[in-house]
C-alpha cells in the first residue's frame, strides 16, 4: 500500500508541473518510454535500481540512459530526483499512475472489452459510444478476444465490470442449482 502512495505522490507532482508548463502529454510519453525501457531489461533494471551496486555507478547508468533517450530537462530532473530519493524502482508504478491522472485531466477513460469472437468495428464503436455517453468521458477501448467466454462480452472500466459472458451466466446458473434455487 505504501508503494502505491509513493507512486501516486510522485505522479501527481509531475502532473502539476505538466499542467503548469503545458507539457503533461509529453511527460506522459517520456515517462512511459523510460519506464518501459527499464522494465524490459532485467540487466538495466538491476544496474539502476539494485541498492547492492554502488550508488554513483547506478546514477551514471541512469544519466547515460537519460542522455541516450533524450528526454526533456524536466523529465531528466524528475528521474534524477527519483534516483536521489531512492524511488527509481517505482518508475513503472509512477508511470501507470501518471497515465491515469493525465487521462483524467484530458477527460479520457480507458476500458477493456473482451469478447468470445471478433466483433465488427461498428459493434465496438457502438459500445465505445455508449460507455462514453454513460460516463461523459472520451473512451479509449482496448479490444481483446477470449474464446473461453463461450459467447458474449466482458467490459472493464476501472473498478466497474460489466460481465455479459455466457461462461459467467453458466457459472451463476450452476451456483443457483447447487443452492437449490430454481433457475
Amino acid at each position: 500500500m505504501k508503494n502505491l502512495a509513493i507512486a501516486r505522490r510522485y505522479a501527481k507532482a509531475l502532473l502539476l508541473i505538466g499542467k503548469e508548463d503545458g507539457n503533461a502529454e509529453a511527460y506522459r510519453e517520456e515517462l512511459a518510454g523510460v519506464a518501459s525501457l527499464i522494465s524490459q531489461s532485467d540487466e538495466l533494471e538491476q544496474a539502476i535500481c539494485n541498492p547492492l551496486y554502488d550508488a554513483a555507478g547506478r546514477k551514471k547508468v541512469l544519466e547515460t540512459l537519460i542522455t541516450k533517450v533524450g528526454v526533456s530537462a524536466v523529465m531528466q530532473s524528475f528521474l534524477l530526483l527519483l534516483f536521489d530519493k531512492g524511488r527509481i524502482g517505482f518508475v513503472a508504478s509512477i508511470s501507470d499512475f501518471y497515465e491515469k491522472l493525465a487521462d483524467e485531466l484530458k477527460g479520457v477513460a480507458r476500458a477493456s472489452l473482451v469478447s468470445a469472437t471478433e466483433l465488427s468495428s461498428e459493434a465496438v464503436e457502438k459500445i465505445r459510444a455508449t460507455l462514453s455517453q454513460k460516463t461523459g468521458k472520451d473512451i479509449i477501448l482496448d479490444v481483446e478476444q477470449d474464446p473461453g467466454l463461450i459467447g458474449g462480452i466482458v467490459t472493464r472500466m476501472g473498478d466497474l465490470v460489466l460481465d455479459g459472458s455466457i461462461k459467467t451466466q453458466l457459472l451463476n446458473m450452476r451456483e443457483s442449482l447447487k443452492r437449490g434455487e430454481s433457475v
